[in-house]
């Protein structure tokens, strides 16, 4: 088991058998075309030079189904392991925030239609930020107040989320539409309504497809491989990654289809991890970095004043690249989506990871930045590998859920709304704060697997 000490409701090895795939025997030794040679020119986009080149993980003889994605929170404090007073804390705390989400949006449907941090492709479609923000809204008031799509805050905002669509299934967001696609098609499939089915297959079908492999021309071997990216303008990330992962896991996709498959290529290659990660730059820690596209880059050696690429280390040094709290849980709710068993080797070197960095005062790694990020990361990321307690490195047992409603209930807002000091990633915009922080309580007090 990943965790000896932790008190679990259900191990995550026995998580494992109940949920195990037998279909899924697909070994390299068993060409399914995941790892198939290139057929077309190398894509003009990437810089070949920049390429750096290595075997991908061998394909998983079995995958592990993880367990289904939920979109609405407990109606009872006894389906959820915290105590009755932290119930009362989470639930008043949620129904401030989209209070005061409510009142914030605009007449439009949309929220944050202000911020103009990048531009669509089509000057008839809306902010591309604030089609990302509105979807996050709409799944945050969703997954709490299961009430009718006829509730006019939801009409409008859906009604302003659909305005983006373009033919081809994606969701307009110049050079964040991969990003913007997902966040929508998550929205979309939180409504558990037959209407949004066709607009979520054509948008995951255009995820699958845009995904960086063989049809531009890359090998499995190469480090662009399985990532996805900002639209497919610019090197993979794990940002994007982990976010086109959140959609297909919640629009149904299964671990066996191939797109899952390719991105685990990606996501061994983003992990500190000598083992499986034969990068010059990998060190043995077992967390994960911002992406290995192009040599690899991490914003925690740019939070140290080493450069993002690492390329500030003093003369002399060896370069590494540095990982970081918000990447680590991203990388290892990523491969939970993808079948890992929790035995793998990669999925128990980041939950090492996790215990020997245990923390809510912080993203660790990288400060403040992005603090909200990690809240949604780390709480969709434990939710999903059903661990209920997490003993750190210090053998101290945590009650995660409990931890984190302290950790983000005393950061609230009088007026209901959360904002982070450090200006990065949008997370002083109180109402990009706010949703991430609303999303993160609803993951902590969605029902648990009964021991029954």
């Amino acid at each position: 088991m990943m965790n000896q000490n932790a008190v679990l409701r259900i191990s995550l090895s026995t998580l494992a058998l109940l949920f195990s795939l037998p279909l899924a025997a697909t070994g390299q030794s068993q060409d399914d075309g995941t790892y198939k040679t290139p057929s077309k020119q190398l894509d003009p986009r990437i810089d070949p030079e920049k390429l750096t080149q290595q075997d991908p993980p061998a394909l998983e003889q079995q995958l592990i189904l993880p367990m289904p994605a939920n979109f609405r929170i407990a109606k009872l404090a006894s389906e959820v392991p915290i105590s009755v007073e932290h119930w009362k804390e989470v639930n008043q705390s949620i129904e401030l925030g989209l209070k005061y989400l409510r009142a914030n949006q605009e007449t439009t449907g949309a929220w944050a239609a202000h911020i103009k941090a990048t531009t669509s492709n089509d000057p008839n479609k809306p902010s591309p930020i604030s089609v990302a923000i509105t979807a996050l809204a709409v799944k945050s008031i969703i997954q709490a107040q299961s009430q009718s799509l006829e509730d006019e805050t939801l009409q409008k905002a859906i009604a302003f989320i659909r305005s983006a669509q373009n033919d081809n299934g994606s969701f307009e967001g110049g050079v964040l539409t991969s990003y913007v696609t997902s966040l929508v098609v998550m929205a979309l499939a939180s409504t558990d309504e037959p209407d949004f089915h066709g607009e979520i297959a054509d948008a995951t079908r255009w995820l699958k497809k845009t995904q960086w492999d063989q049809s531009e021309g890359l090998s499995a071997n190469q480090d662009w491989f399985g990532g996805a990216g900002y639209g497919k303008r610019g090197r993979p990330d794990l940002s994007n990654t982990q976010t086109m992962l959140d959609a297909l896991y919640e629009s149904g996709i299964s671990p066996d289809e191939p797109a899952m498959k390719r991105a685990l290529a990606f996501l061994s290659r983003a992990q500190n991890l000598k083992a499986t990660n034969k990068a010059d730059w990998a060190g043995n820690d077992g967390g994960f970095i911002y992406t290995p596209a192009n040599g690899g880059e991490s914003f925690a050696n740019e939070y140290q004043g080493e450069g993002r690429f690492a390329e500030k280390i003093p003369a002399g040094q060896a370069r590494s690249l540095r990982s970081y709290g918000s990447m680590t849980y991203a990388g290892f709710k990523s491969m939970i989506y993808a079948g890992l068993s929790p035995d793998d080797i990669r999925v128990r070197a980041a939950f090492d990871w996790i215990k020997n960095h245990w923390t809510f005062e912080e993203n660790p790694g990288v400060g403040q930045q992005g603090l909200y990020y990690y809240y949604h990361t780390m709480s969709r990321a434990l939710r999903v590998a059903q661990q209920h307690t997490i003993t750190d490195a210090n053998g101290i047992e945590h009650n995660w859920r409990e931890e984190l409603i302290e950790a983000i209930t005393s950061r609230q807002r009088e007026d209901g709304s959360w904002k982070n000091s450090a200006d990065r990633w949008l997370e002083a915009e109180p109402v990009m704060a706010s949703v991430f922080a609303i999303l993160a309580l609803e993951e902590a007090i969605k029902p648990t697997i009964s021991d029954n």
